[in-house]
């Protein structure tokens, strides 16, 4: 996609296109990377709108879907677009585009009426004339002719820089193996081999979070090089995940009862990988138990 945002400035992207090419589609990937999303947003509004991104601070990321469905009202995209810049509200259009077959297929498939309400092949000819500035003000086309959903949304992920892996967000688990393995987890890290500090009195009323089980831990000469190597291992997936459309990724460490090891490798995990940058939500799912 042309014209790169800086980093840490807002993003904010406009998604269009052919009736049928995989707009909605599109907009629920944006959600999954994280993005505020509003489909089918009223040309009247966008200058409401721009206001309200200029006043709200939080509105980092937010994609916009604007089509056919407008009518005729559409035809001042062009210029409300302008009128986003002036405000400073920096912006990228995206356009979404298929052969006129396999837009046709779409329909027949879904049984969806065409937003003109022609004919589809008239619909979609009518509809085709009507975007010609619009497209024309894209940064990036994407026929979806021939892809799949998770080939789309590799491609958005791409389009959208999402190739560094600090851009998804990890989730990192710490449980036990004795109440049973998340059913949400994407890795799963069996921690078993770890000497226990259960079987320390001093220790084993404490959790993996407090100073002496980590002194414990970090002492075993195995520990230490297994969470420098692992984390290599984590750098290595995450833009293969990316890559796959994966905007986000949990990792659960396990342990016997989820109090002692598995609390520390998870806690030890998360502090390393925001310390690289990356975004990170930890939660320890037995530590009480």
């Amino acid at each position: 996609m042309s014209g790169k945002f800086r980093r840490g400035e807002r993003k904010v992207y406009i998604i269009t296109g052919i009736s049928g090419a995989g707009k909605s589609q599109a907009l629920k990937c944006f959600e999954d990377f994280g993005f505020f999303c509003v489909d089918n947003l009223p040309v009247a509004l966008m200058d409401n709108f721009s206001d309200l991104l200029v006043r709200s601070p939080h509105l980092k990321r937010v994609a916009l879907g604007v089509d056919i469905r407008e009518g005729k009202v559409l035809g001042v995209l062009p210029v409300v677009l302008g009128r986003l810049k002036t405000r400073g509200v920096d912006y990228r259009v995206l356009f979404l585009d298929a052969a006129d077959a396999v837009v046709i297929r779409r329909f027949s498939e879904t049984r969806h009426r065409h937003p003109l309400g022609k004919k589809i092949d008239q619909a979609i000819r009518e509809e085709r004339r009507r975007l010609v500035p619009i497209k024309e003000l894209a940064d990036k086309v994407i026929d979806t002719s021939t892809m799949t959903l998770g080939e789309l949304k590799e491609r958005l992920s791409e389009a959208l820089e999402l190739t560094r892996a600090r851009e998804m967000a990890l989730n990192i688990l710490s449980f036990g193996y004795k109440y049973g393995l998340p059913m949400d987890a994407d890795i799963v890290l069996d921690v078993r081999f770890l000497p226990n500090p259960h079987y320390l009195p001093r220790l084993r009323r404490l959790t993996g979070l407090q100073a002496g089980v980590e002194r414990y831990i970090m002492n075993q000469p195995v520990a230490r090089r297994f969470l420098d190597d692992f984390l290599k291992l984590v750098g290595l997936l995450l833009p293969h995940y990316i890559r796959e459309g994966k905007s986000y990724l949990t990792l659960a460490v396990g342990c016997t009862g989820g109090r002692h090891r598995s609390v520390f490798v998870a806690r030890n995990l998360s502090q390393r990988l925001r310390a690289s940058g990356h975004s990170v939500q930890e939660f320890h799912r037995d530590i009480n138990r």
